[in-house]
């Protein structure tokens, strides 16, 4: 992998340059946020994966993200904040953060966080790049929804649900391709995010939040939550 990681703390930087090394991936690091986005701008496609501290000194990390997130939806970020504050990390995800690692973490977890991600984001890419003119068929099929995996489109009566990241098209998928099968937190992390998350699902949380919110921009909402347990997909009572 190509990685770009976004840190101002140079002993995190020389700690994880050692990690990368070893697993074969090349880094570039960015003290700063400014010149963490100039980096990222001059080539987007460079980048297989981006860390990004939250806590920058010129541009703060929530700007850097959607800056990030303006121009690609699907290079994958993982946040890295030192704030014990909730609402920070869920603002981070809700902004486009595919995942979150709290400091002081474990090098060996945010290297197996980074292998998920990018592993999902070569399945992907490569679902997308075998897409024929013969892949018109829907891999869901409801009475009022389709989704097609290899075109990676989805549709509510007829409507495209646009702008999805791949992990809300992931999680989509999941609960879509079961309906109305109660999915819990800790699944949809182990099915979705390829990894468990050891008690900390506000993740999934906030990528519903922004999943439900693209839905509800042409149509009814077929996310339910079942309280106490988890969330489902229903479109059962859609007119």
């Amino acid at each position: 992998m190509n990685i770009l990681m976004i840190e101002d703390n140079e002993s995190v930087c020389e700690m994880m340059q050692m990690f990368f090394l070893n697993e074969g991936w090349e880094v570039t690091f960015k003290y700063d946020g400014q010149t963490g986005i100039d980096a990222f701008l001059e080539d987007p496609q460079k980048w297989d994966l981006i860390t990004l501290d939250l806590n920058l000194p010129e541009v703060d990390g929530m700007v850097v993200a959607r800056k990030i997130r303006e121009v690609s939806s699907t290079v994958p970020l993982v946040m890295l904040t030192a704030r014990d504050s909730e609402s920070d990390q869920v603002i981070g995800l809700e902004i486009g953060a595919d995942d979150y690692v709290t400091k002081p973490f474990s090098p060996l977890t945010l290297i197996a966080r980074m292998k998920a991600l990018h592993r999902r984001s070569d399945l992907n890419s490569i679902s997308a790049e075998n897409v024929s003119e013969n892949d018109t068929e829907f891999d869901v099929k409801t009475a009022h929804f389709q989704m097609n995996t290899k075109t990676r489109e989805a549709y509510l009566n007829g409507k495209e649900i646009t702008d999805l990241t791949p992990k809300e098209f992931d999680l989509l998928y999941t609960l879509a391709n079961k309906p109305r099968q109660v999915f819990s937190r800790e699944k949809l992390l182990e099915l979705v995010w390829d990894y468990q998350y050891f008690g900390d699902e506000r993740t999934v949380d906030a990528h519903i939040k922004k999943l439900r919110q693209k839905i509800e921009k042409i149509g009814p909402q077929v996310i339910q939550t079942v309280w106490g347990v988890g969330y489902k997909f229903d479109d059962s009572g859609v007119e």
